[in-house]
Order: C-alpha cells, then sequence, then structure tokens
C-alpha cells in the first residue's frame, strides 16, 4: 500500500510542477552586489555608509523573499503587469521597513530597507520580465554570464533622474513602468543569443554586440530604481537626506572610454544612451 500512495504523490508534484507559472532565474549574486554597491553612489553618504556596514545582512534578507511573494512575481512578469494584490505585499514590505526606521530601530531597518532591492533589480531586468515564452535553454545561462564578465566596462548611467525624488506612494506606478520598459529589450536577447537553432556562447560577444547595449541599460535602470526605492523610503522615516552625491554630467563628445567608466554615475538622456 505505500508504494502506490508514494507513487501517486510523485505524480502530484510533477503535475503541480508543470501547471505551475514558469520559474525565473533572477540576476547573479555578483551582479546583484554590484548593483546594490552602485546604487548606493545615488544615496545620502550616512545611508549609504549605515548599508556598506550591514551589507551581508541585507544580502542575505534580500535572498530571503518568501516562496508565495516570489511566485507571484513571476505570474506578474509573465502578464506583464504587477497585479494589486502583488503591489500590496510589496508595499507592506517597504511599510516594514519604514515602521522600524520610525521606531528608530536604525539597524533592523536599515537591513529590510536595503533588501528592498531585489524587486527594482528583478523588475529591470529583461530575462525576467521577457513573457511566459521564456528563452531557449543556456540563453539565461550565456546572457548572465555576458553581463558579469562585462561588469568593468558598463559605464552607470542614471536611467531616470526624476525617479530619486519619488514619494513612496509614487512607487508602484513606477515599479510597473519598469517592469514594461524592460520587456521591450527581451527580445534582444532571444534573437542575439539563439541563433539557427544554436545558443550563442557569452565569449563571442563584444561591446559592439546589441546585447551589450541591452545590458547596460538594464543595468543602468536597476541601479537607478534601487537608489529611487531606497531614497522614496528614507525620505518618509525622515532619514537624513544631506550629501547626497552629484552624478557627473557627460555629453557623448566628453564621455570616458568604456573601460574606464565602469562605477561612476553620470547623466544622460535615453537618446544619448
Amino acid at each position: 500500500m505505500r508504494r502506490p500512495a508514494a507513487t501517486a504523490r510523485t505524480i502530484l508534484a510533477v503535475l503541480l510542477a508543470l501547471v505551475a507559472p514558469r520559474a525565473a532565474q533572477a540576476w547573479p549574486a555578483a551582479i546583484v552586489e554590484a548593483l546594490a554597491r552602485d546604487a548606493r553612489r545615488l544615496v545620502p553618504r550616512s545611508l549609504a555608509q549605515l548599508m556598506a556596514d550591514h551589507e551581508k545582512e541585507i544580502f542575505e534578507a534580500s535572498r530571503a523573499m518568501s516562496p508565495e511573494l516570489g511566485q507571484a512575481l513571476v505570474t506578474d512578469f509573465n502578464a506583464g503587469e504587477l497585479r494589486p494584490a502583488t503591489v500590496s505585499v510589496l508595499e507592506a514590505h517597504a511599510t516594514e521597513a519604514l515602521d522600524l526606521l520610525r521606531q528608530r530601530r536604525v539597524t533592523d531597518g536599515v537591513v529590510r530597507l536595503g533588501a528592498l532591492l531585489r524587486v527594482p533589480a528583478d523588475l529591470s531586468d529583461p530575462v525576467l520580465t521577457g513573457g511566459p515564452e521564456g528563452y531557449p535553454a543556456g540563453v539565461t545561462r550565456e546572457y548572465y554570464a555576458f553581463v558579469e564578465g562585462s561588469l568593468d566596462k558598463i559605464p552607470v548611467v542614471l536611467d531616470d533622474p526624476p525617479a530619486l525624488k519619488l514619494q513612496r506612494r509614487d512607487l508602484p506606478r513606477y515599479w510597473n513602468g519598469l517592469l514594461g520598459r524592460s520587456r521591450t529589450q527581451a527580445g534582444v536577447i532571444r534573437g542575439e543569443l539563439f541563433q539557427n537553432g544554436r545558443v550563442i556562447d557569452h565569449r563571442m560577444i563584444d561591446y559592439r554586440s546589441p546585447v551589450f547595449g541591452v545590458a547596460s541599460l538594464s543595468y543602468s535602470r536597476a541601479v537607478t530604481a534601487i537608489a529611487a526605492t531606497w531614497l522614496a523610503v528614507w525620505r518618509e522615516a525622515r532619514g537624513d537626506l544631506t550629501r547626497i552625491p552629484s552624478p557627473l554630467p557627460v555629453r557623448p563628445s566628453d564621455a570616458p572610454p568604456i573601460p574606464g567608466a565602469g562605477r561612476v554615475p553620470q547623466t544622460a538622456t535615453r537618446e544619448q544612451q
């Protein structure tokens, strides 16, 4: 009697896996850590220092997203829009960080605030937001390997300067906008990394490829979005807003060479990008 029961449970698990929304692989840890450190360059130095002091705890908390929320986000990524129920959960996470800061539980509040980075980071990722059809096997792996190997060549551009002035109530609309913009780039990854029925090795791609353009734009979008999310909550908590670094304005004619531009936030219009 035990064997049929075990077999039935196995079949049920397989069926549930088949009917569940497509799971999505997220930015690798090395890229998430680089995103967070670049985003810290756009927030007040006092907040940036607190986050640097508790970096390990922040990254651990960002990876501890509940399975239910993770699955809800996958469903919304596939649909192309954040559902009100998902937005409510995300806002609850922001409210938790805000409440801790208001209670002067600064360390706990900063960790919870920092952990919010995963939401704007994932919403800025064209791999996650590319729709329910997904990618051929191996494309996601090669894309992330290319991005990770190009981090020192990607110029960090301030994607949307007004976003750094958002209020917390504006975040749901802003997050939905990120999702929409990211989806428009998914086709480039699919078309460039899967040709003639095979996956293209990331070592065959360089900065002249459209894949580099997508990687550069999505990376800067994520950096800006993480900082904007942090600032919206920090501002409502009446945190210190002094000594915010000013991005370096550049024009195409005086932009630094790509290898040296890596970690300096810059402002530019989308046309210049």
